[in-house]
């Protein structure tokens, strides 16, 4: 199929799916420009293992250095606003209510902003928190003494990142919506995804397995290109508002 044909068609599957599951990775985030956990190291912060600032045992050596790096990190999200394609998955989300699951490796909260309800974070998510052992009655983050980090007055618990560290598991309640969810899927879209973190990247193969059109929406080429029915070479801002509002094919055939 030509580019144009490509286009039409996802927007055909789009428009005949009752389910439809979109799996998000970092691409989707960078056109907003938020910079990616490693870009975000630079200055101060380019002298320190990036394991040291996004593990538990790197928060309890020095739990006041690893937060200060998140609240740099949740400042410059801060300063960011979704893009179209965030917007373009909300705004269809919101016009045909429980069609639509977006499932996504991203941290920044941005499809949330956006205006989507029950997103799935399988890494967490950066502007929540949460605490670092298990909580007594007496822990409560409305209450929490504050300080870098936080801790329970009452116990002295710590406050940490909402976010899935190296050496962590995913939560087990969201990773088993997220596998629900693509397996009930008549349509899946990938996007601004490599496809190389697991067990993220598998659930394009679950959809296919289940006999989900899988549709990979990317700029370059990424690992979960062989498990695309189509695969197309762009932006999320750029073609998820083709695809999902109607608007009009910006994409030149080729000759």
């Amino acid at each position: 199929m030509s580019v144009l044909q490509e286009l039409q068609a996802v927007r055909d599957w789009i428009a005949q799916a009752q389910r439809i599951a979109v799996l998000t990775g970092a691409g989707m985030s960078a056109e907003s420009g938020v910079p990616t956990f490693r870009d975000a190291q630079t200055g101060y912060w380019a002298q320190f293992n990036p394991q040291d600032m996004a593990s538990e045992r790197g928060f309890r050596a020095a739990p006041q250095r690893v937060w200060d790096w998140y609240a740099h990190r949740r400042g410059g999200i801060a300063a960011v606003q979704p893009n179209a394609g965030h917007i373009a998955l909300a705004e269809f989300a919101q016009a045909h209510p429980g069609r639509l699951t977006v499932i996504t490796q991203n941290v920044d909260g941005l499809h949330q902003r956006a205006g989507s309800a029950g997103v799935l974070c399988l890494h967490g998510d950066l502007m929540q928190d949460r605490w670092l052992e298990a909580p007594r009655a007496c822990c409560r983050l409305e209450n929490a003494e504050p300080g870098s980090p936080p801790r329970c007055r009452s116990c002295g618990n710590l406050v940490r990142p909402g976010v899935v560290w190296f050496g962590e598991n995913l939560p087990v309640d969201v990773l088993e919506a997220a596998e629900q969810a693509a397996q009930a899927a008549e349509l899946m879209l990938v996007v601004g995804t490599a496809g190389a973190v697991y067990p993220a990247a598998g659930l394009a193969h679950q959809a296919r397995q289940a006999g989900a059109r899988v549709v990979v929406i990317n700029p370059a080429a990424s690992e979960l290109d062989s498990a695309a029915h189509i695969v197309l070479r762009g932006t999320a801002a750029q073609l998820l508002p083709m695809l999902l509002q109607g608007g009009a094919v910006a994409t030149k055939d080729k000759p």
